[in-house]
């Protein structure tokens, strides 16, 4: 399955999804889709992976153990933000609703596994 696909299958399976983007080591965007704003999305990527890579070399100064992901909630808006290989990571964007967490995090989790089938 291409990328933009399971991007789009990620997109579809959470209500209030906001946007999906794959991102390199270096904060670029390899593939997107979004129902936001094309540059706020791969903005909020190329930060994500600054804080995520920085994150992962703190856990590895003091743990055996890989980090794998992370949750940011705001007021309105939460994000995942999840390893699909050592150099690339996903990062979903939904509307804030209690109830779809677990379902963005199992969605996540789904899509890592398919991107990374396709990088590899």
């Amino acid at each position: 399955m291409a990328m933009k696909e399971d991007l789009s299958l990620l997109m579809a399976s959470v209500p209030g999804a906001l946007g999906a983007i794959l991102v390199d080591w270096e904060g670029e965007a390899v593939d997107h889709v979004a129902g936001m704003d094309d540059y706020e999305l791969k903005v909020l990527g190329a930060y994500s992976g600054a804080i995520l890579m920085n994150l992962r070399a703190t856990v590895d100064r003091f743990d055996d153990d890989d980090l794998e992901e992370m949750v940011v909630s705001t007021a309105t808006m939460q994000m995942i933000v999840r390893f699909v290989t050592r150099d690339y990571f996903l990062v979903f964007t939904a509307r804030k609703e209690e109830e779809t967490l677990g379902r963005a995090l199992f969605e996540v989790r789904r899509c890592a596994l398919r991107l990374r089938d396709d990088i590899l």
